[in-house]
């Protein structure tokens, strides 16, 4: 099935894949689904008009499992730790449930490559037009999730549509994942235009293999030459030894980190230093904590943590914490949706002021 894909054309694939299950396997019915921007939705590519019972393909989605039901194979669409989708294709004597999993792994290696060259999938993902400061932000993101049998981080990034800064990114390179939450500062399409300088002078600093002092260091510095100490985003800098557990952190402002561990939840203390392009030539100091196996680390941006519709106390007080405790057994790709929906109850249909980035983080070790 590589070899076809790869001789596809890029925005053909479903059909591709529906026509190679027809003629070898006579499986018919074949459908892939989408997940929206907000992963609270599939949405059909081969049939967009088509009314889909997507419950049984929500189950499978939710829990990265195959699932029969009524004849019918729902068969995740997963590429290194992120949710695309998933693929249904009806039930055949002549296929296994591994032959179409293979299929659906196939497929979703495929579909994460074609996105750079057609946009039909992103057209398929996004249920309403997006600001242009929304577009900058989701370009800019490195996904939805990213695991392997050592961890597991997923990101969500409030409200899609129309969000005015707020960011995150991480990379893997060997046993180290560097993760980054930035806190956007001002409104709209200038906001986003200073998360683009900011993250990208952190990657250019990263992908020269410098560490997340000078990743900060180059940020701030491009910052405060581009701004004069106008626009100063607040970031905080992970990098995680996947091996010893071992985290170094720079702290830029006003992200915060929280550790959930065997049913207790403690926030991470570290020292705020200068959001970064405060003022030219800032230094930063690396600060250092440790994570057990097993443990969760979840960091927020100030749109969660400090959340206050309607006078109300800050979210991040007591109502973050026990939303966190509640995602217990749910893998981080489903926590961070369970964080948004309780920050939304929140506001208690009032529309927030601010954008909210939830990145979760689980060490499998």
């Amino acid at each position: 099935m590589g070899t076809v894909l790869r001789a596809a054309p890029p925005d053909r694939l479903p059909e591709v894949v529906a026509e190679q299950l027809r003629r070898h396997y006579g499986i018919n019915g074949v459908e892939v689904l989408l997940g929206d921007l907000t992963l609270t939705g599939l949405w059909p590519l081969i049939e967009p008009a088509r009314r889909f019972e997507t419950g049984p393909a929500q189950r499978c989605f939710g829990s990265q499992r195959p699932v029969i039901e009524a004849r019918t194979a729902f068969l995740p669409l997963t590429v290194w730790g992120e949710r695309l989708g998933v693929l249904t294709a009806e039930a055949s004597d002549d296929a296994s449930v591994d032959q179409l999993s293979a299929t659906a792994d196939e497929l979703a290696v495929a579909l994460r490559a074609a996105d750079v060259v057609t946009d039909r999938y992103r057209r398929a993902i996004r249920r309403q037009r997006l600001t242009m400061a929304a577009e900058l932000q989701w370009e800019l993101l490195p996904g939805r999730s990213l695991g392997d049998e050592r961890f597991l981080i997923a990101g969500q990034l409030e409200p899609a549509y129309a969000v005015h800064g707020d960011h995150f990114d991480w990379s893997l390179s060997g046993d180290l994942l560097t993760v980054t939450v930035l806190n956007g500062d001002g409104d709209g399409l200038d906001a986003s235009v200073l998360s683009t300088v900011a993250v990208n002078a952190m990657r250019n600093a990263r992908r020269s293999g410098a560490g997340i002092v000078e990743q900060a260091e180059l940020a701030s510095d491009a910052i405060y030459a581009r701004y004069g100490g106008a626009a100063c985003p607040a970031t905080l800098l992970l990098e995680v030894d996947l091996v010893s557990g071992a985290v170094q952190a720079v702290d830029a402002g006003s992200p915060r980190a929280i550790i959930a561990r065997e049913g207790e939840v403690r926030a991470v203390t570290l020292e705020q230093q200068l959001p970064m392009g405060m003022f030219g030539e800032t230094r930063y100091e690396i600060q250092s904590f440790a994570l057990a196996p097993g443990d969760r680390l979840l960091v927020v941006s100030d749109g969660v943590h400090a959340a206050s519709p309607g006078g109300r106390p800050p979210y991040g007080e007591s109502t973050l914490l026990s939303a966190l405790r509640g995602t217990r057994l749910q893998p981080a790709t489903e926590a961070v949706g369970t964080v948004m929906r309780s920050l939304r109850e929140y506001h208690r249909g009032s529309d927030p002021d601010d954008d909210a980035v939830t990145v979760c983080f689980d060490w499998r070790r």
